[in-house]
């Protein structure tokens, strides 16, 4: 994907889908999953989730490959709103970066 490409994430950087649109998210999930950003987080329930683990399978990416992926991303809060799911998403982009994740 050419904007991911342009931003040149690192090992500082998060990558976080959030459009439900496989022909947006999957191109960045590729480029994602083969850079060294600390976090990688898809937005989705776990059947879209699932869906997506079986998209980037056919695609050729290995199972500790698509593991890196977060789904569905945030911490499990009670998040209704979309205020929530933000501060749910960015709680665990913080734990990732901290090393408190599971």
């Amino acid at each position: 994907d050419d904007a991911m490409a342009e931003l040149r994430p690192d090992h500082r950087t998060a990558v976080v889908t959030l459009t439900h649109d496989p022909k947006i998210d999957d191109p960045a999930l590729h480029f994602a999953l083969s850079s060294p950003v600390f976090y990688i987080g898809s937005l989705g329930s776990k059947r879209t989730h699932a869906k997506r683990i079986e998209r980037l399978k056919e695609d050729g990416f290995d199972d500790d490959t698509i593991a890196r992926i977060k789904g569905p991303v945030g911490l499990d809060i009670g998040a209704k709103t979309a205020a929530e799911i933000a501060l749910s998403v960015m709680a665990e982009v913080v734990a990732a970066q901290r090393g408190k994740l599971a």
